[in-house]
């Protein structure tokens, strides 16, 4: 019985073994990031469905239509440039340590492993321009990279809705991926990116810069992704200027509701239903060689963003009913603020969330409703800026506040868990100030925030202003009134509306009618027969 048992021993150690080797373990953490990457490409069907439903029924077609081009348009940009610019770094200094001159140098050309660091490549990759030279075990990583450049270019799709030329957006959308994008995720993800927590040692000197000794911590995507979406839609919705009659002569605010509130939050809950890939995928892996329970960062991130979600549309939802009913003396239990209020809850947890416990995540969200609520009114009210999804208050306003809440939340194994310990010294990484750390966080984090409004809005705010000056950034007033959908896109995403107004919706020289036309008609005839002395029965 007992050599039984040891065989058994034998047989399930070397099943454990097995599936823990480094080629299954990459495979699996592959496989892992991959479907992730598909839950992120998928969210450009929820921004969609958004973005369609928070519009006038006149412009649905050229909303959607945006957000397919954000994803081809996206995907070519990163192929050509974006890629490189962002994750392009030279080789590790293990693997050209000890080489001197001409090898050095050569080795540093070299189609080397993702990673490493040269500390005059801080500011932008340089390597793997269309993909040349990217070893294939890295396409996973290509992939997943790219849902996210085109997860943050979309954003900027609903602040400029209705009034924003096709050609002009096509053009925005090549600048933001194929350059502005890409810096900011170097410098906050890539391996010698200036403020990255991930940086390896020089390959001249072999040292470490950690900025502010820990560099910004940022899981998935608030300051690299969020702001830089946000912030470019701040500065295009001011370039752009309010849709007619959003505000009256007096500058106050013209309600213009979205034509279909179903659509919007089935948008919501596709978006919901992708940030599981968002988020949890940012872990990059499922299971590591030697490392028990591996898989937890990718768990506790897909909890965390789960609270953070319901309890940011909670908030939102109960502060705008009591706004309304201080305000106008009446209770008023908004969907669309909720729905809103979801997205800032999941905004809110995206930089967090492999680094704070559920408890954090709950108040996270909490107050990520908040933020968006106060920040849509000073958006619209103050500011006087046109953004008919929010997209500057959700996505601006709630990226900021969630870096600032990784500095404050952040636990240190958590932390650990994510980066591992600081590879200069093998001490414990930095954590959140109001866990006990010593406010390293908040500094990088701080940094991260200032320079990425400063870049976005630098780079974009000329390129805006130039779309302007050439007249080819907003449409006609005549267009806008009409609608980009008959003037842009072949005719109205719902016809029976044209066939109401009894426009020829077949291009002939008939009519579509719809069933309550062809009743009318037919009373219209039987009144004539009636008139006419004739009794006629149906």
């Amino acid at each position: 019985m007992a050599a039984i048992n040891d065989t058994i021993t034998e047989i399930s150690q070397g099943l454990i073994d097995a599936v823990v080797s480094p080629t299954i373990s990459a495979d699996i953490n592959n496989y892992f990031t991959v479907m992730s990457g598909y839950l992120v490409f998928f969210m450009q069907a929820g921004f969609a469905m958004l973005c369609a439903g928070s519009v006038r029924s006149k412009n649905a077609k050229n909303i959607i239509l945006l957000n397919i081009l954000d994803a081809c348009f996206g995907c070519c940009a990163w192929y050509l440039t974006g890629f490189a610019f962002a994750y392009g770094d030279p080789v590790p200094y293990e693997q050209c340590n000890g080489l001197e001159g001409a090898e050095l140098d050569a080795c540093n050309a070299g189609p080397a492993i993702l990673g490493g660091v040269s500390a005059s490549q801080g500011f932008i990759g340089n390597r793997w321009f269309v993909m040349s030279k990217l070893p294939r075990e890295n396409y996973w990583f290509w992939f997943f990279q790219f849902t996210f450049a085109a997860t943050g270019a979309t954003i900027v799709s609903g602040a400029v809705a209705e009034r924003c030329k096709f050609e002009a957006y096509m053009l925005y959308e090549l600048m933001i991926v194929m350059f502005v994008y890409p810096v900011v995720a170097h410098w906050m993800w890539s391996s010698s990116g200036w403020l990255s927590p991930f940086r390896t040692p020089d390959t001249k000197t072999g040292s470490y810069l950690y900025f502010a000794g820990s560099g910004a911590y940022d899981f998935a995507g608030d300051g690299a992704v969020h702001m830089v979406g946000g912030v470019a839609s701040l500065v295009a919705a001011w370039v752009l200027g309010p849709r007619i009659g959003r505000f009256d002569a007096a500058g106050n605010p013209v309600d213009m509701p979205g034509h279909n509130a179903a659509l919007t939050l089935l948008g919501v809950f596709l978006l919901w239903f992708g940030w599981y890939g968002f988020n949890p995928g940012s872990a990059v892996y499922w299971t590591l060689p030697g490392v028990d329970h591996a898989s937890q960062v990718a768990i506790a991130a897909a909890v965390n963003t789960t609270i953070g979600a319901a309890s940011g549309t909670i908030a939102t939802l109960f502060i705008a009913m009591a706004y309304q009913y201080f305000t106008l003396g009446v209770v008023v239990w908004d969907l669309i603020i909720a729905g809103n209020g979801a997205l800032a809850g999941l905004v809110s947890i995206t930089g967090p969330a492999g680094f704070v416990q559920p408890w954090a995540a709950f108040i996270i969200g909490g107050i990520g409703g908040f933020v968006y609520f106060v920040a849509s009114k000073v958006n619209l009210h103050v500011l006087k800026i046109d953004d008919p999804l929010d997209a500057i208050a959700v996505h601006a306003g709630c990226g900021i506040w969630g870096l600032l809440a990784t500095a404050a939340f952040a636990a240190p194994g958590m932390v650990s868990d994510v980066y591992g310990a600081r590879a200069d010294n093998d001490e414990q990484r930095a954590y959140g100030f109001i866990m006990g750390g010593s406010g390293a966080v908040l500094g990088a984090n701080c940094m991260a925030i200032v320079v990425i409004f400063a870049w976005t809005a630098a780079t974009m705010t000329p390129f805006f202003l130039l779309l302007k000056k050439l007249n080819l950034f907003r449409v006609s007033p005549e267009v806008e009134a009409q609608g980009l959908d008959v003037s842009h896109h072949g005719g109205s995403a719902y016809p029976h509306e044209l066939a109401a107004k009894g426009v020829n919706i077949n291009g002939d020289s008939g009519f579509s009618m719809t069933p309550e036309m062809v009743d009318r008609k037919i009373e219209e005839a039987l009144e004539r027969l009636q008139m006419n002395g004739k009794q006629v029965s149906i």
